[in-house]
């Protein structure tokens, strides 16, 4: 039986693999560096690209490489995983 840890502002508990599952499957996040290659197929991307480095985008859940760093998590996707750019994260939950 999972053991809960943590009660939400409406008094559901959730148990550590639901808010392991929850982080895992996190769909919005910064963007700290473009990688060289990024965007530079002008036949997939003709536009140009689509985000650059301080944007926030949204991207399909548990998607790209998670890794942890200095204690945070991180987490490496490719270019076409970008769905969109919001200026408020605040704001975007997975449905």
């Amino acid at each position: 039986m999972p053991k809960a840890e943590e009660k939400t502002d409406g008094g559901i508990v959730k148990a550590s693999q639901t808010i392991k599952d929850e982080e895992v499957s996190n769909i919005c996040g910064y963007v700290m560096k473009l990688g060289p290659e990024c965007y530079n197929d002008t036949k997939r991307f003709p536009s140009g690209p689509w985000c650059k480095v301080g944007d926030w985008v949204i991207f399909r859940g548990y998607s790209g490489t998670r890794m942890k760093m200095y204690g945070q998590e991180f987490r490496l996707i490719n270019d076409d995983t970008v769905e969109a750019v919001v200026d408020d994260p605040t704001g975007v939950v997975r449905a």
